[in-house]
């Protein structure tokens, strides 16, 4: 057989796997920029995550400074003035641009943080923001 004749004869089976090739690469483009995407959204949500934890444990320690002194003063206590626990905490929100509650007792200062983030590529899906809340604790302690 000449090699005329063999292209002749392997022509058309080569002619039916043609465009297999970018199909499949498109397929695997397609696969990479999600991936790319759900890295990206990810990385975002951890860092709205880290700085509302981060803002929330401030402003709880921020409140938990507040002492009630007269009970300190009469007693050796060491007790939060929930009002000025509260005030303090609040004006620190504040001061840092956030939204967020605070709950003072006695014993302790509690904050919620609510961050809300604009999506990187989350508003393909629809989404505009990306929304995270952290809480945080403080109370005060001696020695």
């Amino acid at each position: 057989m000449t090699s005329r004749r063999l292209r002749t004869a392997l022509r058309p089976a080569a002619g039916r796997d043609r465009g297999s090739a970018t199909a499949f690469g498109l397929f695997l483009i397609l696969v990479v920029l999600v991936l790319a995407g759900a890295i990206l959204e990810g990385g975002n949500a951890m860092s709205a995550r880290g700085h509302a934890t981060d803002i929330a444990q401030q402003a709880a320690r921020a409140g938990a400074n507040q002492l009630n002194l007269g009970a300190l003063r009469q007693n050796g206590v060491v007790q939060i003035d929930p009002a000025a626990a509260q005030a303090a905490a609040t004006a620190f929100l504040n001061q840092m641009g956030e939204q967020g509650s605070v709950t003072a007792t006695a014993e302790e200062v509690r904050v919620t943080v609510t961050v809300t983030r604009p999506g990187i590529l989350v508003p393909i899906l629809g989404l505009d923001t990306l929304t995270v809340r952290a809480t945080a604790t403080a109370a005060p302690i001696t020695g």
